[in-house]
């Protein structure tokens, strides 16, 4: 095993607990976070997949606005799981983010030779828009998340990273079942 593969257990292992977290919407979840989105950016840098690396580094920073978020909308739900419904506004603005970020990160990550740079830059983008919505415990989140998830673990599978690409399956399987949960136990704040 090389070091590279050490991280992508690492990343494998803190990640299947994050997300037991995050369907129990627990707030140690964002701490987790933090630790594997800092062995994903180690992997995915070694695999020259900048974009995927980049967002890595913005999971560590929404995780700190995640935990505040969340920290107070415990305080005015005692019981289940909080929700915020989004906007029209939040809906539109979040698909022209997705749309024009894609296109931008796309000929960014050309230029530095990124081997599947607009699958790269869908899945990157497409996973920010879904931690903001995380962060605000907008439920439709999982769903972005199942999206982003499975053409993450394609990507991951095309450029051999085994044990990144169980990680992704395994969070795209949960995603299916963070969605009915949510649904199930939420309550809107």
């Amino acid at each position: 095993m090389d070091w590279i593969e050490a991280f992508e257990i690492f990343s494998l292992v803190t990640g299947v607990i994050y997300l037991v977290l995050e369907v129990l919407q627990k707030n140690f979840m964002w701490v987790v976070g933090i630790l594997t989105a800092a062995a994903a950016v180690v992997a995915f840098a070694a695999q020259h997949l900048y974009a995927s690396m980049s967002l890595n580094v913005y999971y560590v920073v929404v995780s700190v606005i995640g935990l505040a978020q969340w920290k107070r909308d415990e305080e005015k739900v005692q019981e289940g799981i909080h929700l915020r419904k989004i906007s029209g506004r939040g809906l539109l603005l979040s698909a022209c983010v997705f749309a024009a970020g894609t296109v931008l990160l796309y000929f960014i990550l050309s230029a530095l030779g990124d081997p599947a740079s607009w699958l790269d830059a869908g899945v990157t983008v497409l996973s920010a828009v879904a931690t903001w919505w995380l962060a605000k415990s907008i439920p439709q989140q999982w769903i972005l998340w199942i999206v982003a998830d499975f053409a993450s673990a394609y990507l991951c599978f095309s450029q051999g990273m085994n044990w990144m690409t169980a990680l992704y399956v395994f969070y795209a399987l949960s995603a299916i079942y963070g969605y009915y949960h949510w649904k199930k136990q939420g309550r809107y704040v």
